[in-house]
C-alpha cells in the first residue's frame, strides 16, 4: 500500500505559521502570567526583569497595579525596538506583552503553596516556560529580552552580564523596599529561571551555523535575505562520496529562529549544527 503525503499549499502554510506562531506566543504569556499570580506575588517575590521592576512597585504601592504598570514600563521599551529593530520580532513581543497584562489581570492571585521556597521553584519554572517558548516562537517576554536585542545588534557586548547587572538592581531595590529574605527567594526564582530558558532555547548570544545541503543555489538566495554573511564550502559525504555544500553563517539568538525556519523551508531534508560562539573578530553585519 502507498502513503501519499500531502503538504499544505504555499498560501495555506502562510497563514498557519503565524496564527501557530501568535498561539505560542499567547500560550508563553498564560505562563509568565500564572507563575506570577500563583506563586510570587502572593509571596511578594520577583523574578527579575520588567516584570521585578513592576512587581517591586506594585508592592510598595499596590500590588493589584501589577499588571498596569508591567504595560506602562514596557510600552516605552516596545516603541523603542520597533524603531531599532523592527519586523516580526518586536511585533510578536507586542503581543507577549498585551496578553500577559490581560491574563495578570484576570487570574486571581491565589497563594498555591505557603513555602515562599515552593513558589520561588515552581514560580520560576512556569516563567521561564513563557520566556523559553516565547523565544523559540520568534518572539520574546518584552523587557530586558527587547534591550538585549538592541544591544547585541548594536555592540559585541556580553548581554549576559548586562541582564545580571539589571536584576541584581532589581533584586536590591526589593530587599531595600521590602525584606531582605524576599531577595534572597527571589534570587532563587532567577537562578531557576535562567536554568530552565536554557534547556529550552540558546544561552548563548552569538551562534555559528553550519548547513550542509544540495540546494545550494536555492539556500543561498534565501540567506542572502537575512542581515548576516554567509561563506560557501564546497563539501563531499563521507560515506555516500556525493557532492554537497556547506553554508556557515553567524547569527544572534535573536535571529536564530527566523534562521531555522528559513532553512527548513527552503530544503527540510539540509543537516544543520548550530554552535555557540565566544566571540567573534573581524566583520559581522548588525542591524540598523
Amino acid at each position: 500500500m502507498h502513503v501519499r503525503n500531502y503538504e499544505l499549499p504555499l498560501s495555506m502554510r502562510s497563514v498557519v505559521r503565524p496564527v501557530r506562531e501568535a498561539a505560542i506566543i499567547i500560550f508563553s504569556a498564560f505562563l509568565v502570567a500564572a507563575g506570577m499570580r500563583l506563586f510570587l506575588i502572593p509571596h511578594q517575590l520577583l523574578s527579575g526583569g520588567v516584570a521585578g521592576v513592576a512587581s517591586v512597585i506594585g508592592y510598595v504601592t499596590n500590588p493589584k497595579y501589577i499588571s498596569i504598570i508591567y504595560f506602562a514600563i514596557n510600552l516605552p521599551v516596545l516603541i523603542w525596538g520597533f524603531i531599532a529593530v523592527g519586523k516580526k520580532y518586536i511585533l510578536l513581543s507586542m503581543l507577549s506583552v498585551l496578553a500577559t497584562t490581560w491574563f495578570m489581570t484576570i487570574i486571581p492571585a491565589v497563594k498555591v503553596t505557603k513555602d515562599p521556597i515552593l513558589a520561588s521553584i515552581f514560580g520560576g519554572v512556569m516563567i521561564a516556560g513563557g520566556v523559553g517558548f516565547s523565544l523559540r516562537a520568534g518572539g520574546s517576554s518584552g523587557g530586558f529580552d527587547i534591550l538585549g536585542s538592541i544591544i547585541t545588534r548594536k555592540r559585541d557586548i556580553p548581554i549576559g552580564n548586562v541582564l545580571f547587572v539589571m536584576d541584581g538592581i532589581v533584586i536590591l531595590s526589593l530587599g531595600f523596599f521590602k525584606s531582605w529574605d524576599s531577595a534572597l527567594y527571589a534570587m532563587l526564582c532567577i537562578f531557576v529561571k535562567s536554568r530552565v530558558v536554557d534547556m529550552i532555547h540558546i544561552r548563548h548570544v552569538k551562534l555559528t551555523c553550519f548547513i550542509v545541503t544540495k540546494e545550494r543555489d536555492k539556500m543561498l538566495n534565501r540567506l542572502r535575505e537575512l542581515p548576516h554573511g554567509i561563506t560557501v564550502v564546497n563539501a563531499e559525504g563521507g560515506y555516500s562520496h556525493e557532492g554537497n555544500t556547506m553554508l556557515m553563517t553567524v547569527t544572534t539568538r535573536y535571529e536564530l529562529s527566523e534562521l531555522r525556519k528559513t532553512i527548513l523551508e527552503t530544503d527540510p531534508s539540509s543537516f544543520v549544527n548550530v554552535l555557540e560562539t565566544v566571540e567573534i573578530l573581524g566583520r559581522f553585519r548588525r542591524l540598523g
